[in-house]
């Protein structure tokens, strides 16, 4: 039995060949879910492992009326093998794309395979920003402050730029 209607947060992340893997990945998306609002595209600095080719990533926002179990396991990592990501004991290694669930309106799950919303989103530009282009108003449950508060603390990050060569209509 299906829930009523929610807005998701998903982030995505490229560092294979991210210019054609993040547009795909982005058309899939809406093609799958429907999109309602999609971030700038962004290039980052990959995180814990310095040597790796600089990562694309962005952030859309949807609504579903799936469960955060079944957006991941049945439309997300399906996806993501459809687009050649490989995963590997590593969890920083290259990748053709990464999708992640940030955060779902009104939920809050701390399981194994899914913790919502990302406790990344607070410490890693690459999540703050593009979230807060989708939902600035989306209020963090844990910290209390929307995620518009969290991206104005990386704003001014040197590792972070946005990239208007690479665009998603």
């Amino acid at each position: 039995m299906n829930a009523s209607p929610r807005t998701a947060l998903l982030t995505l992340g490229s560092n294979i060949d991210p210019e054609r893997h993040i547009v795909a990945a982005l058309e899939a998306l809406d093609e799958l879910l429907g999109i309602d609002g999609a971030s700038p595209i962004y290039e980052a600095e990959p995180v814990g492992n310095p040597g790796m080719p600089r990562f694309l990533n962005a952030a859309v926002r949807i609504t579903t009326d799936l469960s955060p179990g079944e957006l991941k396991f049945e439309v997300i990592r399906p996806l993501e093998r459809r687009l050649g990501r490989v995963r590997t004991a590593d969890p920083n290694a290259p990748r053709t794309i990464d999708i992640d669930i940030a955060a779902v309106q009104g939920l809050v799950l701390d399981q194994e395979e899914l913790q919502l919303p990302d406790p990344e989103i607070p410490t890693r530009a690459h999540l703050a920003v593009p979230l807060a282009d989708v939902a600035p108003g989306f209020r963090h449950p844990g910290l209390g402050i929307t995620l518009g508060e969290i991206a104005a603390r990386f704003r001014d990050e040197p590792g972070l730029a946005k990239r208007d060569d690479v665009r998603w209509p």
